[in-house]
Order: structure tokens, then C-alpha cells, then sequence
């Protein structure tokens, strides 16, 4: 990946705008040791609720940089409006590291808006999310000069494609966010509690927090629980909602058995 594309340069230099109209949905991440929620995840919808797919269908190499751009201001500003300052949660963002030439140029619109709503930078995570094999020496100064600024950093699905240990190894994030894969069934599965234990074990030896995305049974919250996670998110416990933020958890013992 040539972390100085001229076309990305260009797209930063010229202010083009994303073509589309981008709203956001919020899907919360729940701490069930009180039931609070950690922070919610922005997630990219069309003006008409279109779902991510659609959305990402929309952009290519030429506007690729504005559309990193319009997530992150509309998903600061989105969440604001919902009520995120009401809250002690925190707002978690996705980006693209090809979207990013220059670290330190390219969030510079990210605090300008976080700034003008009133949102403090230790609110805001950044989750790497990439489809594709990324150029670690590039994706460490993005976490460095991140980290640097104040903000919190996740590797997202990780197990899952590229998001392995080699990352876990290169880059010194916050968080790890466990793919919703290696989640799916985990109750009835012993390979994949195996596996998912041994990376609870690695990043709390590595002071890094474990995040379990894409619950949707209790049978998966329950083994998760019983190996100590303690920060989740999925349908199960709440399904993303455009523009609105979700509440705490009431912590009923019934439900959560905790």
C-alpha cells in the first residue's frame, strides 16, 4: 500500500465532498460487570437506511478518502445529537487505513468537529478495519500518532482474514475486538472456546482489552462470561439503531446471568 497516494493528496487538497448522503446507526458495547455501556460502534447507513454493503458499493479510489472523511465527522456529530454527552460512554469509529495518507493531516477535520461538539478525544476509539493485507509500518504510525493525540485504538475482527497475530504483535492497540466467527456457537463448540480463551489469556498478558462482537444467544454471552470477557456486543443484546443511542442494561440475572 503507498501510504502517499497522489490521489488521495489531491482528494484531501481539493475538499471534494462524498457524493451521497451518509447517516449512522449505533450499536452499543456493554460492560457486564455493571451494565453500562463502554462505547457505542458507528456504523455507515445511507440517507434512506441503506445497510454498509450498500453504502461501500459507492466508493472507489477516487473518493475514497472523503467518504473516511464523512464517517467519522457524521458519526461524532450524530452521536452528539443522540445524547453520546449524557453519557460516560464512548464513541467507536472504523477506518481504513488506506484512507489514510498522513496521520496527523487527516484527523485534523476528525478534531475540528469532535471539538466543536464538545466531545473529548479520550471518548473516541478508532477501530482498524481492512479487507485487505495492510502495510503495518503505515498502520503503526496511524495507532502512534493516535494513541498520541489521546484517542483509544482496536484491532476489529480479529481471527478473522488478515486481523491475526501478526497485527497483535505489530501494533500496540487498546483493544481487540474477537471476530463474531470465532463468537458464533462458542458454547457448543470446544475448539473455539480453546481458541477464544487463549486470546483472553494473550491480551490481558499484553494489558490489552478483549471485546466479543456478534453475540446472538445467551449461550454465547454465558461462555464468554465464564472466560472472563467482560465487554460485548451483539444482537442478542442490542441490534444497531439508526440514530439513537441504546440504554444501560438492566442486569437482570435471568437474562445476563451474571
Amino acid at each position: 500500500m503507498d501510504s502517499v497516494s497522489p490521489r488521495k493528496c489531491s482528494g484531501c487538497k481539493n475538499g471534494a465532498a462524498f457524493p451521497h448522503v451518509l447517516r449512522t446507526a449505533f450499536q452499543p458495547i456493554y460492560d457486564l460487570r455493571d451494565g453500562s455501556v463502554f462505547a457505542y460502534e458507528a456504523l455507515v447507513r445511507g440517507e434512506h437506511g441503506q445497510g454498509a454493503a450498500e453504502v461501500l458499493g459507492w466508493v472507489d479510489d477516487e473518493n475514497l478518502y472523503a467518504f473516511d472523511q464523512a464517517c467519522r465527522v457524521e458519526a461524532i456529530r450524530q452521536a452528539v445529537a443522540a445524547g453520546l454527552l449524557d453519557t460516560k460512554a464512548r464513541l467507536s469509529i472504523n477506518f481504513m487505513p488506506n484512507a489514510v495518507y498522513s496521520p496527523m493531516a487527516c484527523i485534523q477535520l476528525t478534531l475540528k468537529t469532535a471539538r466543536e461538539v464538545g466531545l473529548a478525544e479520550d471518548r473516541l476509539i478508532f477501530e482498524l478495519t481492512e479487507n485487505e493485507r495492510v502495510d503495518t509500518a503505515h498502520v503503526r504510525e496511524i495507532v502512534a500518532a493516535y494513541r498520541s493525540l489521546g484517542f483509544a485504538t482496536a484491532i476489529d475482527d480479529f481471527g478473522a482474514g488478515y486481523a491475526g497475530l501478526n497485527l497483535l504483535a505489530n501494533l500496540q492497540t487498546d483493544l481487540v475486538k474477537i471476530d463474531m466467527e470465532l463468537v458464533r456457537g462458542i458454547d457448543s463448540s470446544e475448539p473455539r472456546r480453546q481458541i477464544v480463551y487463549a486470546i483472553v489469556r494473550l491480551c490481558a498478558e499484553m494489558g490489552r482489552q478483549i471485546i466479543a462482537e456478534g453475540i446472538e444467544t445467551p449461550g454465547e454471552l454465558e461462555a464468554l462470561q465464564a472466560m472472563g470477557v467482560h465487554l460485548v456486543q451483539g444482537y442478542y443484546l442490542a441490534r444497531p439503531a439508526l440514530g439513537s443511542l441504546a440504554p444501560a442494561l438492566s442486569m437482570q440475572p435471568a437474562r445476563l446471568a451474571v
